[in-house]
């Protein structure tokens, strides 16, 4: 075993330890400040399966979680530590609503395909601004992506308020969205709908574009090595630039799957959805790995649907789970988190291989 493998075997230990010690450590807060602790560990550990309206709920909270997350993940294989994908994940959903509600009277297929196209280039669109930024200027993707998620926030809003909202809804909602565009549901009577397949083709999709194409290895090694990179002869700016594209399409696509499928009119005014921070979350439990983005997001949606649960049967609140996730973040983060045990992996391994060639001669 090489020590690559090792290391890459270490990383998905170190992250199961993590999300173990942070439920564990939850597991005790809850109870010290419950007057019913069992009841609540209970109601967050087996609730989110005791029915199964809850187990579509947790398909259904980690479909958009999915493609955030793998956006974050290509982003991050290229050290390009954008937000982007917040605003790109709004203002995908915010247009592929309002062409959907102006063109009602299209057949089901196009207009669905024609929607999902407009997200992704909204997508895109969007994300050119702190990638050119980045690129031109080399001006911070982080600080220049969240305060373009702001003005995004605010063009949304526009577009909503001036364009497409119902005022005869009684709410803050735009026009129904057509039903011949609405994603098919998979299990009659739940919410369970066709996104979650989209989603999972998504990061295997994005699994081999990573590894097993001549772009994703460029992309790879840019974030391993940028000095390297350009020595053989990878174009780091281009990398940078067309990673952030990737990412804010993907996001956007993303933002047309929830719509499509598990709302019937548009409902983000004056907020952001936060699909795409959470993202930031999956992909680092996933270790950047597409592959694993899928079982991050169904991490975070079973936690975040046992603390629902959680707070419906007990005085638990449900900003529990908050805290699960900041234990998690600061566990993963943590670079010495195990540091010791890994080094010992490590030696112990050069040591079995030393003795076989010893042993061979």
């Amino acid at each position: 075993m090489t020590s690559k493998q090792i290391e890459r075997r270490f990383e998905i230990f170190k992250t199961v330890v993590a999300v173990l010690l942070a439920l564990g450590l939850a597991l005790v807060v809850i109870s010290f400040v419950s007057e019913s602790p069992a009841e609540a560990i209970v109601a967050f550990m087996t609730g989110p399966f005791q029915r199964a309206s809850r187990i579509s709920n947790i398909i259904e909270v980690m479909t958009p979680l999915m493609f955030t997350g793998v956006a974050i993940c290509i982003l991050y294989q290229a050290n390009q530590f954008s937000m982007i994908g917040e605003g790109a994940f709004l203002i995908g959903a915010n247009l592929c609503t309002w062409f959907a509600v102006t063109h009602e009277n299209w057949a089901g297929l196009p207009l669905m395909l024609t929607v999902m196209v407009i997200a992704i280039v909204a997508g895109v669109t969007v994300s050119i601004v702190p990638a050119v930024l980045k690129v031109k200027f080399r001006a911070n993707e982080v600080v220049s992506s969240i305060m373009m998620n702001y003005v995004i926030l605010k063009i949304s809003d526009y577009l909503f308020y001036y364009h497409f909202r119902d005022v005869a809804s009684g709410q803050q909602a735009s026009f129904p969205i057509p039903a011949q565009i609405k994603l098919p549901k998979l299990i009659p009577g739940l919410r369970l709908h066709a996104g979650i397949i989209i989603g999972l083709v998504l990061a295997v999709l994005a699994y081999f574009f990573i590894y097993r194409t001549k772009w994703g290895y460029e992309i790879r090694m840019v974030g391993a090595n940028q000095n390297f990179a350009k020595y053989s002869g990878i174009s780091v700016l281009s990398v940078a630039l067309s990673t952030q594209l990737i990412g804010g399409g993907i996001a956007g696509l993303g933002g047309a799957v929830e719509i499509l499928g598990r709302y019937d009119r548009f409902i983000w005014f004056g907020t952001q959805p936060g699909f795409g921070f959470d993202g930031v979350l999956v992909g680092v439990l996933a270790k950047n790995n597409p592959l694993l983005v899928p079982v991050a997001a169904f991490l975070l949606a079973y936690m975040r649907t046992g603390a629902d649960v959680m707070n419906r049967v007990s005085d638990v609140p449900i900003e529990f789970v908050d805290v699960v996730q900041g234990l998690i973040i600061l566990f993963v983060a943590a670079e010495m988190f195990l540091a010791k045990y890994k080094h010992k992996l490590i030696v112990n391994n050069a040591k079995k291989q030393l003795e076989a060639k010893e042993a061979a001669k």
